[in-house]
């Protein structure tokens, strides 16, 4: 018996190669992309082991969980590690990373996340770019939950390893991931002798074995669904367009906050300032003596499929986050989560000292869609 998802014609190269090309479009990038098959933690380690090495002198921007990750990448390839931690509640400035750059004359490499969707922050690359690039360092950039949701341009803003990956703004599959990659990376991870190689880590393999063979010849066998998947979620964008994606993002993400506020009970936008609040997922804060976890569990057990979670790690207790990305940056599935938010802490704290206005979080939201 056939199954439509099972019995599959191979995905061959000249196929793999068109999806590379409709990639690199959406990324407007004259750059080399590489579609890697795993999710993105893949080339953003391959990046990181590719460009460090003893010698290295790295400038790590720390605006969320996974800044922290690329430091223990970077100190375990030898490099040096100048760590430039903001709080979680904020973003990034370029005059920070200017100042960082002035103070370590020596960086040679420099790692940033774009949108942190754990913490709900999005950082000034377009800024910081500009002043990576006057110090002449390498610039990587984790631009996986900020592609398709705000704009995102590795050519004109310097980016030398420009990270994505499909499963959150892009809708599509978290198992395939893509990196964009400047001639000075690759001259960068070609002088380096610690480089992966011969490897699942390896970017050099896909330029010397993909790229330079004129990508007639798969290194080995893809992914296949995940392939076509990302194939179909990079025509569902071109259909839409990226300019009106990218609205419905901001849209999404200026209601649910305006929508947390007029809510009241306690509850309140976890990043500051909306500029630097990110279109992805916004994080909401939740009175002291509630718990995130138990408010963010009451709500689900009323409706499970809401894109609802409590924060990581230390934050599990004090942060919400609302993920409304892809499909789910729409109207109907803000309010729906601000009212499950509601009815649940007005559940847990029997109504007594939290009052929350349902309908006024109805009207903000209705109010920034419009």
């Amino acid at each position: 018996m056939t199954h439509p998802f099972l019995d599959l014609a191979p995905l061959g190269a000249a196929h793999f190669a068109a999806i590379e090309d409709r990639v690199a479009r959406l990324l407007d990038t004259e750059q080399d992309v590489v579609i890697m098959q795993g999710e993105a933690l893949l080339p953003l380690e391959g990046c990181i082991r590719g460009a460090a090495r003893p010698g290295t002198t790295a400038l790590n921007v720390i605006t969320g969980p996974y800044g922290q990750t690329f430091g223990n990448w970077l100190r375990d390839c030898g490099a040096t590690v100048v760590d430039l931690a903001v709080p979680f509640h904020t973003a990034v400035t370029a005059a920070q990373v200017e100042a960082a750059l002035a103070s370590n004359p020596e960086i040679d490499f420099v790692s940033l996340v774009h949108a942190e969707a754990a913490t709900g922050n999005t950082n000034p690359v377009a800024e910081i770019g500009e002043v990576v690039r006057a110090h002449g360092a390498l610039f990587m950039l984790d631009a996986v939950a900020s592609v398709a949701a705000e704009p995102l341009l590795p050519d004109a803003w310097g980016v030398d390893l420009c990270v994505i990956g499909a499963q959150k703004a892009m809708g599509g599959p978290a198992g395939v991931s893509a990196v964009s990659v400047s001639e000075r990376a690759w001259q960068r991870l070609a002088a380096n002798p610690q480089a992966p190689r011969r490897s699942y880590l390896s970017l050099l393999d896909w330029k010397e074995r993909w790229i330079d063979g004129g990508r007639k010849a798969l290194l080995h066998a893809p992914a296949q669904l995940e392939m076509l998947a990302l194939e179909a979620c990079v025509e569902r964008i071109e259909a839409e367009g990226l300019d009106a994606l990218m609205r419905r993002h901001a849209t999404a993400a200026t209601a649910t906050r305006a929508g947390a506020v007029a809510l009241g009970g306690g509850i309140e936008p976890y990043v500051y300032e909306a500029s630097d609040a990110a279109p992805v997922a916004t994080t909401l804060r939740v009175p002291q003596e509630v718990d995130a976890s138990a408010l963010v569990a009451r709500a689900l057990a009323a409706d499970p499929v809401l894109p609802l979670v409590a924060g990581g790690g230390a934050l599990a207790k004090e942060m919400i986050r609302v993920n409304h990305y892809g499909p789910d940056a729409t109207r109907g599935v803000v309010h729906n989560c601000l009212a499950a938010l509601g009815a649940a802490l007005g559940e847990l704290t029997g109504g007594t000292g939290h009052a929350v206005d349902l309908e006024a979080a109805r009207r903000a939201v209705t109010a920034a869609w419009a």
